[in-house]
């Protein structure tokens, strides 16, 4: 096939340097010298900044477009909104904090956690109400896993905009690691009676944004959240405790989180009616539809990119599923018609980001690049127009085909969804 031309292996890609570095010294760029002296750049000849007392740590000033976006313009009500994670600027699969992408009902709360409380009632033996400080006696976990919005991706159900990043288009996602107590652990205290089945979270924000979860869920690996990467919970991601449940929706996963109330049935509230539900063709709408299928987006290069001319480059992405593990990733350059697998990198965890990697050489024509994830349920990531033949255009949740970025000659990417 053609496009094997633009792959390469490990003797090609030292050939491929090689040739790239004799061209460079052949135009007068990255020529050596015997003078060492020259090559000692200013800020190797001076003291550095010293320590500042008190500080939090901050990027290097040379990063500060490395920032969450608001998605669109603000709302009416500046509370209800969302910003997204810059992908496009991110290597490995952890999310710094101040990247994770946000999504607010109604603003952030500013909790005291001295006087914040968790209570857990209804269907059980021994209703409870702790504090922080009795909630971080509890048995602890630590566990990497991915977040995602179920509204991510939705903007492109009909295409989108040509200049949208994968900011723009995937950044309701992050990836953590998540540290708390099981909520089985919590729930064991208690003692659930027969006869419940669901469990109604709560958040303490003003819209009291509610869900209710499979007991199921609850017992298998939902998490009681208080840290996040290695530090108390930032106030935007619901300090001082939220629900954390690995593969969901992210709005399952409640902020702030006040109440854990155990029933018989669903609590069916308005997130789970009037919104973060899937409209059908038909007038119907599909419901509970909690787990995020499998999924994977080039975020090297994508939209916003710009190639400095043919040679090699590295095609790198994420791929994350809610059912598991990511069994593989494949790669195509000419919009689908062959495709090659590329490399996972570990570590390669249950219903986290897996970071993948394709070595490849850009002959200086169009190309258009996509990769497609399998999980290790056999599911493999799906073209948009399967979706939509199924689901329409009415539906705006759990959007996961096959996203395409398009490279033009003179190596600008652009959306192509």
């Amino acid at each position: 096939m053609a496009n094997e031309k633009t792959l390469i292996g490990r003797r090609g890609l030292l050939a491929a340097s090689a040739g790239f570095l004799g061209a460079s010294v052949s135009s007068g760029r990255g020529q050596a010298s015997n003078d060492s002296e020259g090559l000692v750049p200013p800020w190797s000849k001076e003291q550095g900044a010293p320590i500042r007392e008190s500080s939090y740590g901050e990027p290097s000033p040379f990063e500060k477009n490395v920032v969450r976006r608001p998605r669109g313009a603000l709302p009416t009500f500046p509370s209800a909104g969302t910003s997204d994670t810059p992908l496009q600027n991110l290597t490995g699969i952890i999310t710094p904090n101040g990247l994770v992408y946000e999504r607010h009902h109604a603003g952030i709360p500013p909790i005291d956690p001295a006087q914040h409380r968790l209570l857990i009632h209804g269907l059980v033996d021994r209703p409870l109400i702790l504090t922080m400080d009795e909630l971080t006696r509890f048995p602890s976990v630590s566990r990497l896993h991915f977040l995602e919005c179920s509204g991510n991706s939705s903007a492109t159900w009909t295409g989108g905009n040509p200049k949208w990043t994968v900011q723009d288009t995937h950044g309701l996602l992050s990836c953590c690691e998540w540290t708390g107590v099981l909520l089985s652990t919590l729930l064991d205290e208690v003692g659930i009676k027969p006869a419940a089945k669901w469990v109604l979270a709560e958040g303490a924000d003003a819209a009291g944004l509610s869900r209710s979860v499979p007991i199921d869920k609850a017992l298998d690996d939902a998490i009681v959240v208080y840290a996040q990467n290695g530090e108390k919970l930032r106030p935007e991601q619901g300090y001082p405790v939220r629900l954390f449940l690995p593969g969901y929706e992210g709005n399952m996963s409640v902020k702030w989180l006040r109440r854990l109330k155990l029933g018989e049935g669903p609590f069916q509230t308005r997130e789970e009616t009037s919104k973060y539900t899937d409209l059908m063709p038909d007038g119907t709408a599909r419901q509970f539809t909690f787990i995020m299928e499998a999924k994977s987006v080039i975020t090297f290069p994508s939209g916003g990119h710009h190639l400095k001319g043919p040679g090699f480059y590295e095609i790198s992405g994420l791929a994350w599923t809610g059912r598991g593990r990511i069994k593989r990733v494949e790669v195509s350059t000419d919009g689908g018609t062959s495709w090659h697998e590329a490399q996972l990198q570990e570590p390669v965890l249950s219903k986290c980001l897996t970071r993948f990697r394709l070595p490849w050489t850009w002959d200086g024509g169009p190309a258009t690049l996509q990769s497609r994830a399998t999980d290790e349920t056999g599911y493999i990531q799906p073209p948009r127009r399967m979706l939509t033949d199924v689901r329409g255009f009415n539906s705006y949740y759990h959007l996961n085909g096959i996203h395409p970025w398009h490279i033009d000659p003179s190596g600008g990417v652009s959306n192509v969804a």
